[in-house]
């Protein structure tokens, strides 16, 4: 299954409301669930307030994940789509 990296920052609402963060990163994993994916979250130091770790069947259903979170306001988001280290040698491996 297709992985992501999310690099997240609070909005001024979603600062403000720090002290439901956890009750809203519940929130998302029930709604990745929903969307046949999983995320992992870790609250971080400097440039970001978090990283997520999610995998999702395909693009499409990671997209509309993070319309849906995007549209709560509380967090903007930085994504990236990931490769493990063998899926990336597959790739390389393939090269001409």
């Amino acid at each position: 299954m297709p992985h992501y990296v999310s690099l997240v920052k609070w909005t001024d609402k979603g600062i403000g409301g720090i002290k439901e963060s956890p009750k809203r990163a519940e929130a998302a994993r029930k709604a990745a669930e929903k969307m046949n994916g999983k995320m992992w979250l870790w609250y971080t130091m400097g440039k970001y307030d978090l990283v997520a770790i999610s995998e999702f069947p395909d693009d499409e259903s990671a997209q509309k994940f993070l319309y849906w979170l995007g549209s709560l306001g509380n967090v903007r988001t930085t994504t990236m789509r990931a490769w493990n280290e063998e899926s990336a040698a597959k790739l390389i491996g393939e090269l001409p």
